[in-house]
This record gives structure tokens, sequence and C-alpha cells, in this order.
């Protein structure tokens, strides 16, 4: 899963890439609302953690022309204004979440934890597909109990074809999720995730279809069809 954040405080955003990092997140990390507007333009997130009081472009500005776009990606903003009308404004132009530093990191970790699963619409916390599970609580998978190991761009793979269970994701999206600023995926990067993935869920009654010109769809095998 992917994440952009926006925060000016270099030690704070420090230490925030590493505890997310540690978490299997990808994390991208930009110091200005004027540059955070401008890759938020082009690059897809699944999630962006946006700090208010920012050089340039303050987060509120942000957020609001995030929104004009009718771009629906869940933002998290951390501010040190915790006052009832700071909250609440922040809410109304559009925020899905809001915390007040100085935060607990497990609190923000179980916050990214609900806005991810309500993007994806996932009612429970645990998704299966044939013995194949996924957690994203601990974000683990597992095949009849048993742990499945996986790289961190496996990882990413298979996670995103799990949030959207029985769609399609195309290769340009999947190519996105695992990408950072920095270093680009390409799309026959993605067909060498893909086919290792599939080979280490053979025999878990999940596979992954490819849809030739559409994308990668995750779904039960069908016995005798």
């Amino acid at each position: 899963m992917r994440i952009l954040l926006v925060e000016d405080n270099k030690a704070l955003a420090d230490w925030l890439r590493r505890t997310l990092r540690k978490e299997q997140y990808t994390v991208d990390w930009l110091d200005n609302g004027a540059d955070a507007d401008l890759v938020l333009r082009s690059e897809r997130y699944d999630l962006v953690i946006l700090d208010l009081a920012l050089p340039r472009m303050d987060g509120d500005e942000v957020l609001q022309r995030l929104r004009a776009r009718h771009d629906r990606t869940p933002v998290l903003v951390l501010t040190a204004n915790n006052s009832l009308g700071s909250r609440v404004g922040q809410l109304d132009r559009g925020a899905d979440d809001y915390m007040a530093k100085p935060f607990d990191v497990e609190e923000l970790e179980a916050r990214i934890r609900v806005l991810l699963r309500r993007s994806s619409q996932l009612a429970e916390p645990v998704v299966v597909c044939g013995s194949l599970r996924y957690d994203s609580n601990e974000r683990a998978f597992d095949i009849g109990g048993r742990g499945l190991a996986l790289t961190p761009r496996e990882r990413a793979v298979l996670e995103l074809l799990f949030l959207k269970l029985g769609a399609t994701v195309t290769k340009p999206v999947l190519a996105q999720s695992l990408s950072t600023i920095e270093s680009a995926v390409s799309a026959d990067a993605v067909e060498i995730y893909v086919h290792r993935v599939r080979k280490k869920i053979e025999g878990s009654g999940a596979t992954i279809v490819t849809l030739r010109g559409l994308g990668y769809v995750l779904k039960p095998v069908h016995r005798g069809a």
C-alpha cells in the first residue's frame, strides 16, 4: 500500500517513514504543500497523511484542491491545533480522519488500517479467497493457517488484489502501487511479480487471472470448471 506523507518537520517525517516502512507500507515524503499538490495530480496513493502547517501551500489548500478534482483518496490530517473548530472544519472540507500532535504511533497505525479498509469497502478485517487469507490488521497472509512468505513487492501486489477481490486491477495501477517518486516500476516488472505470487498461492484455492488488455483479478478456483 502506497502512502504519501506531507510533513515539513524532518525529524518527525523520518521517524514516521521508518515506522511505516517497517509495517510494509511504501512511503513517499514531501516537505511542502506545493509539491504535494503537484504530485497528487499525477500519482496514485492509497492514503495521504497531511500536515496543515506547510510551507509554499498550507495543507488545507492541498486538501481542498484534491477534493475539487473529485479525488477520493483517503486523507488523514496531522496538526498541532486540536480545537473543536479545527477538527470539524477539516472533516467538513474533506478530511477522512484527524490526529493532533503529539500522537501515539499505534493509534496512527490503527487509523491507517481503518481508512484503507473503508476505502476498499471491506466489511471485515479478515478476507478469504479459497484457503488463502488476508488479515488486514496484521497485514499478513496465510494458506490454511500457514504463513505465506512474500517479498515486499509480492506482498504489495497480493494485498492490492485482495483489497479489490473479484474486481479487475489494471497493470498501471499495480505499477503505481509498487513505485515511489524516486523509483518507478515498469509494466514488465509487474508481470514478473504477478507470476511469482501466482506460483506461491498454487493449491490455495485462489488464483490470479490475467484479463488480456485489462489487468488482473484475484478469484477462487472453481472446482470442476
